[in-house]
């Protein structure tokens, strides 16, 4: 058995002089010991990804551990992997299992809903868990641009989700955003109305319509997304349904990201093993970094560990 600390210190690749990371999202799931309903049940074939079947397989701490012993990872970050929502606790005791085993992950963000009667007392749960820095939880959202759900039960104009939401800041918890990018202004009116509470916007705000008016339309988004100071981003997840990972586009929307945002507000993800569907863990880093070169030192150790580290209150 390998720990974090272990396989960074024998990385064959990872030099002294390599920049430290600090992944800010991935998974794990065991499926011998907990349910995950999307990758036991239901198949779901609109998965944004398109076929997800290689993913319907354990991926433990050892996964994780052998994928990524060429680089130089200093710290991760385990973002809710929809384990069933009657074991969200469960989910988190796990993970401190595996940290106290293997030393990862350094921070946990963990599930619950904003909009039960036992919210609370679910995010007291997770609060018990010093690994915990936040919370994910989905709002309801529609199904694209043309139709609006504004107002619904569980959206973010839904005043129980709100008063779940508000709850975050009593227990110290950042919230991870994961919603449609047409609902980015939406995102950011909820960032304005609570401006304590950090936000971590997941996957660069899905940027999956690459056309020349679609880049439009998503940048218009995240700026307006990104002019709430309480919001960070993630460079996460270029994968597009039905299509190779492309170096040159990825490359543009990693640089708008970043321009948009500026690099004390951006952190190195990696989506694995998701993201795996589309790209190798190696390939990944090698190509964020060729990305970010022009940028200078400075801002690549920004984005690859130390915003990260900030944000989740990671100590590397």
């Amino acid at each position: 058995m390998r720990t974090l600390q272990q396989a960074n210190g024998n990385a064959d690749t990872a030099s002294d002089e390599a920049i430290p990371i600090v992944d800010a999202h991935h998974h794990l799931w065991d499926l011998s010991r907990g349910c995950y309903p999307w990758l036991q049940g239901e198949y779901h074939d609109d998965f944004f990804l398109g076929d997800y079947k290689s993913l319907c397989k354990d991926f433990l701490p050892e996964d994780f551990l052998s994928l990524t012993s060429r680089q130089r990872l200093v710290g991760t970050v385990h973002v809710e992997a929809e384990r069933a929502r009657n074991e969200q606790v469960a989910e988190t005791r796990w993970l401190q299992q595996v940290q106290k085993r293997y030393g990862f992950p350094s921070a946990v963000i963990a599930h619950a809903w904003f909009d039960r009667s036992d919210t609370e007392a679910i995010l007291a749960a997770h609060a018990q868990c010093p690994l915990v820095r936040g919370i994910r939880s989905k709002p309801v959202t529609s199904r694209s641009q043309h139709e609006s759900v504004r107002g619904q039960a569980g959206t973010m104009q839904d005043p129980a989700w709100l008063d779940g939401f508000a709850l975050l800041e009593k227990f110290g918890f950042s919230w991870d955003l994961r919603v449609p990018p047409w609902h980015l202004p939406e995102a950011a009116e909820l960032a304005a109305s609570f401006p304590r509470t950090p936000i971590a916007l997941n996957h660069a705000g899905f940027p999956w319509d690459r056309s020349a008016q679609g880049l439009r339309q998503w940048r218009g988004w995240m700026e307006t997304l990104a002019a709430q100071p309480n919001v960070h981003v993630k460079l996460s997840e270029f994968g597009l349904k039905g299509e190779p990972w492309d170096y040159e586009s990825n490359r543009t929307v990693v640089r708008d990201v970043v321009s948009i945002f500026g690099d004390d507000r951006c952190m190195f993800a990696s989506n694995y093993p998701v993201a795996g569907l589309r790209i190798g863990y190696d390939a990944l880093v090698e190509s964020i970094a060729r990305m970010l070169e022009p940028l200078g030192h400075e801002s690549q150790e920004r984005i690859f560990f130390r915003n990260a580290a900030d944000f989740y209150r990671i100590s590397v």
